[in-house]
């Protein structure tokens, strides 16, 4: 979040700067502010954080239990049927047999009562009670058919479902690992990222300001060539000078005029990318703040270092580390297909038409707990396999490791050589320096009192000239080995 405000605060101060005037000035700290805010990598990388913060928080809810809603319906061109036409039409039959019975019945009790008079009122009791009997019996098949007819051509269902994972063989807990150390990877990846966007700006910024230090000693060595060929013309004129002296000297102040128009363009162009890294325009009139600085401000230090810091403090390393962990747990996830799994499972079924009283085509339902066992028994090794797999990416993902921690060690020490070799270069050329600049007053000295030819005073500048390129470039190449010790330690985005 705060660096997320000093960017937006950078921009803000930039876009006022554009408004009120045209130039615009930066220091190191404002480009390495601008180019984080605006570097496409580190945007796609903060989405990527989110990505996997959102995939982590996704594998969490697995231990919580799943609640999923169904519905349907089916239109059947048949409906079912539990009877047969066969026995529907045993049933149709049924009532008339059984009043014909019950007819036969009645006749066969009268011709008793006649052959026993003393049992007829008996029989007539009998007659008078089955009489209603008969025609409740002769209702009896339809009424079967019509209690075992139901219509199944429309056809709803629901269910409300809930499943509860109790022991999933650790896979669960292994996703919920590797999401978390994922995400913490992402922002591992977004450092080595930001460390990176910090390097190039560097590097531009280092470039754009030797670029402008070599300009101004180009245009210093054209203007001292320029009052050389006065007054070497003005020699010329009262004889004390050959037209070969003045000749030489023209050509070196068209050789100056070249390489100050070649150095223009480069600077040109190295402001152009310096733009370009820091997300601005890129025709801005930029100008740097250590552009007026009529040197740099170079203070060389041995270069001092401990390798167990570099260690801890490595976002390469660190990545790798989380990548370790995520190959261990993905060999958790292979074994957990071996395991057995439990759930628990809790459901509510409606349908219509329903069977929970007879047919009825109305919506009724009923609960429905219990608990699911699946244990794998036999798959020809195939998980084993996936195992073994797994544990051979776990192995080539810590060669991987073991390999980068070495490079690190020897990105450090190389870094160290090479601060310590521009320090070295520096001081040579800060003692060439002077030696120039004395070579060169003593030599514009004896050019005026005549003591010294111009082919000499020429060679003087051109060593000056030499001298003062060269120490440009060793306080550069002290700026920039710095910083690139900086990055092989893990300290370059500290502040950031």
């Amino acid at each position: 979040m705060k660096r997320i405000l000093i960017a937006i605060l950078a921009i803000e101060a930039l876009c006022v700067n554009i408004l009120q005037a045209q130039q615009i000035t930066l220091s190191l700290d404002s480009c390495r502010t601008l180019a984080i805010a605006n570097n496409k990598e580190l945007l796609i990388g903060n989405e990527n954080i989110k990505a996997a913060h959102y995939q982590h928080k996704a594998a969490i809810t697995n231990y919580l239990p799943k609640i999923s809603l169904m519905a349907g319906y089916m239109r059947n061109q048949r409906q079912v049927q539990l009877l047969s036409d066969e026995s529907k039409g045993k049933l149709e039959q049924f009532g008339a047999l059984a009043t014909s019975t019950m007819g036969q019945l009645t006749t066969q009790a009268q011709a008793i009562a006649q052959q026993m008079p003393q049992l007829a009122p008996l029989i007539q009791s009998l007659s008078t009670s089955i009489a209603p009997l008969g025609s409740a019996i002769s209702g009896l098949g339809p009424g079967i058919i019509d209690a075992f007819s139901s219509d199944t051509r429309n056809m709803f269902a629901g269910a409300l479902t809930l499943i509860q994972p109790i022991f999933m063989g650790g896979k669960i807990a292994a996703y919920d690992k590797i999401t978390r150390y994922a995400e913490q990877l992402a922002e591992s990846q977004q450092a080595t990222g930001m460390e990176d966007v910090i390097l190039s700006v560097d590097q531009a910024y280092w470039q754009v300001i030797s670029l402008v230090h070599k300009q101004k000693l180009a245009q210093s060595y054209l203007e001292l060539l320029e009052k050389l060929d006065g007054d070497v013309n003005k020699m010329i004129e009262n004889g004390f000078a050959t037209r070969a002296d003045g000749l030489s000297i023209a050509v070196k102040k068209n050789e100056a005029e070249m390489t100050l128009t070649k150095v223009e363009d480069g600077l040109s162009l190295a402001k152009m990318l310096l733009c370009q890294i820091c997300g601005i325009d890129l025709t801005s009139d930029l100008v740097l703040a250590d552009e007026e600085e009529g040197s740099l401000d170079v203070m060389p230090q041995e270069a001092f270092f401990d390798m167990q810091s570099a260690y801890d403090n490595r976002s390469e390393l660190k990545s790798l580390t989380l990548a370790n962990k995520i190959y261990k747990e993905k060999i958790n996830v292979a074994r957990a297909e071996m395991l057995p799994q439990i759930s628990f499972i809790g459901s509510y079924l409606m349908t219509n038409p329903n069977v929970y009283n007879g047919f009825q085509n109305k919506f009724k339902g009923s609960w429905h707990l219990g608990v699911m066992l699946s244990v794998p028994v036999w798959n020809w090794g195939e998980s084993l396999y996936k195992v073994k797999q797994a544990k051979a990416e776990a192995a080539m993902q810590q060669y991987r490791y073991d390999e980068a921690r070495e490079k690190i060690e020897l990105q450090v020490n190389q870094s160290a050589f090479k601060v310590n070799e521009a320090i070295k270069h520096y001081n040579m050329a800060v003692k060439n320096m002077d030696k120039a600049e004395e070579n060169l007053r003593m030599a514009n000295l004896g050019f005026r009192e005549g003591m010294m030819p111009a082919s000499t005073t020429l060679e003087a500048h051109t060593a000056w000239l030499q001298a003062e390129s060269e120490k440009i470039d060793a306080e550069i190449d002290v700026k920039l080995t710095e910083t690139y010790l900086q990055k092989a330690l893990g300290k370059l985005n500290m502040n950031y």
